[in-house]
């Protein structure tokens, strides 16, 4: 019986490796539980031999219940000439309590040699001693042999040394990595099957998309033989990138025939692409295959003519699969099943033909022209729900708000003081409080004034923020959009405001944080 495919996610290390991609902790960790609800197998959740952050990331990660993912930490072969259990890298790899432990090594003799500096016979015990000290402190072992193909071009018989090492001292995957992204389907295809044909243990592919073949050679692995593949939501990663989770997985499921998620779960890919880009601050690629903007989109006359008679014209999969829309460029577009997807995760019994439904979605799309976002806003969105459905609470009405930004040259930072005026209940409330920055002096002084009738809100922390400019093209009158995340220490939320004013968008943002969550705490 063939072996099932599983899917090993690596958005969480190798991604972050990409340009632009930063991810705190809290980041880390959301994103995390996104993978695990949608079905991952695998999740990798950083290096912690390299940063405090990842440690953290693995003791948080040891305090929670993952359904459908076990999490692996990721780390290099013990150095040369030290014994595996004295080399403290490995020993952080055993140390985060993870189920799985993946690591890499050299298989390519050119790597061996130039860049180790080190002999043969030395890389291969690296590689021998570190998997079987993996496999006696029962982790379940992954051996990512790096540089392999262009090993295996240059000497097929030393790379195969190294993956037939790691089967014999018990590694329970062997990847093969195209490193350097420069193989061909074919010769990914070619060296997969000739290493499958000479060793038992179960191999996997790790692609990147140098020469945009990333997904290409990952399938191409797969169907001959390769049962696990790795690679990054929305193709995150150093250089060009990794292989495209969110390519990959479709294609897998609906083109292969191969169960690696449930079709249901794949409805909410779309979603899950686009939180991860929003938690990312990251702008999404609306021409991505499957569940970009314009994946489904027909804006030609015969096209249109004939999608509107038969979908299939110009379609290659129905876009609800992949939780996305035909969008007809030039007619009305629709999207109530998104809607009451987001609203059912948030606790709403919704009917498709509820007026509210199409009331939700007229607001959630004018509020879209207008910049914002609200995937990973789900704050912003259950207000904005319970407004339509009459089921919201204002707790304040703003009467004023002042910021103030002192600099000069005897300062080494900027002195900031925020004043709120704020009607609470019958009472004015007039505060002023300073901060570190208009943005947290503004936060301070709201906070001073609501924590008397509200004192349930001391225990927000505003844990993330992040700032878009909407359209970079008009300058300094360009829209911003405001991102916030924030905790009580058990739950997490997001929150949007867009406004002409940085200040004004962070404010937007921060009243929606402060009544979900009191509109949270009262129901």
């Amino acid at each position: 019986m063939k072996e099932p495919v599983t899917l090993y996610d690596t958005t969480l290390r190798d991604g972050t490796q990409g340009e632009d991609i930063n991810l705190s902790l809290t980041d880390k960790i959301r994103i995390a539980e996104k993978l695990d609800a949608f079905g991952i197998h695998y999740i990798e959740g950083g290096w912690p031999g390299s940063n405090p952050k990842d440690i953290s990331f693995f003791e948080e990660a040891r305090k929670k219940k993952w359904v459908n993912a076990k999490i692996s930490a990721f780390g290099m072969t013990r150095r040369m000439k030290i014994a595996v259990e004295k080399d403290e890298q490995v020993q952080l790899l055993i140390d985060a309590g993870t189920p799985v432990v993946t690591i890499f090594g050299k298989t390519s003799l050119f790597h061996v040699r130039e860049i180790l500096k080190t002999t043969p016979e030395e890389n291969i015990a690296m590689i021998a001693d570190t998997i079987k000290y993996l496999k006696d402190n029962r982790k379940e072992a992954i051996f990512d042999a790096e540089h392999f193909f262009d090993g295996y071009k240059n000497d097929p018989a030393y790379a195969l040394d190294c993956i037939l090492a790691a089967e014999k001292a018990g590694a329970d995957y062997c990847v093969l990595c195209d490193t350097n992204g420069g193989t061909l389907p074919a010769e990914i295809a070619r060296i997969t099957r000739d290493v499958i044909s000479k060793v038992t243990v179960k191999i996997g592919i790790h692609t990147h998309n140098d020469s945009g073949l990333g997904v290409a050679n990952a399938l191409a692995a797969i169907e001959v033989g390769a049962v696990q593949v790795q690679g990054t939501m929305n193709g995150y990663g150093e250089r060009t990138g990794n292989c495209n989770m969110t390519t990959v997985i479709p294609n897998l499921v609906l083109k292969m025939g191969m169960n690696v998620v449930g079709k249901n779960k794949l409805k909410s890919l779309r979603d899950l692409s686009l939180y991860i880009d929003e938690i990312a601050n990251v702008r999404h690629d609306i021409r991505a295959p499957f569940i970009g903007q314009t994946a489904f989109a027909h804006k030609g006359g015969t096209h249109v003519n004939a999608v509107q008679k038969s979908s299939k014209a110009y379609e290659h999969i129905e876009p609800e699969s992949v939780g996305n829309i035909q969008r007809i460029l030039v007619g009305e577009l629709s999207g109530r099943d998104n809607i009451l997807m987001k609203a059912r995760a948030l606790g709403y019994d919704l009917d498709k033909n509820q007026p509210e439904v199409k009331k939700i979605l007229e607001q959630v799309k004018e509020l879209e022209s207008r910049g914002f976002e609200f995937e990973a806003a789900e704050g912003s969105l259950d207000i904005l729900i319970k407004k339509t459905l009459n089921k919201h609470q204002t707790f304040f009405e703003l009467m004023e708000y002042h910021v103030s930004v002192f600099k000069s040259k005897d300062l080494d930072a900027l002195d900031c003081e925020a004043t709120v005026k704020l009607k609470i209940k019958d009472d004015i409330y007039h505060t002023v409080a300073e901060g570190d920055g208009p943005v947290n002096a503004l936060d301070c002084a709201l906070r001073k004034a609501l924590e008397k009738y509200y004192p349930a809100i001391k225990k927000i922390t505003l844990t993330d923020y992040k700032v878009r400019i909407i359209d970079g093209k008009k300058g300094t009158s360009a829209k911003t959009r405001v991102f916030i995340e924030s905790s009580d220490g058990k739950l997490t939320w997001g929150t949007v405001g867009v406004s002409d004013s940085i200040i004004d968008a962070s404010w937007l943002a921060l009243v929606d944080s402060i009544e979900f969550y009191l509109l949270r705490k009262i129901s």
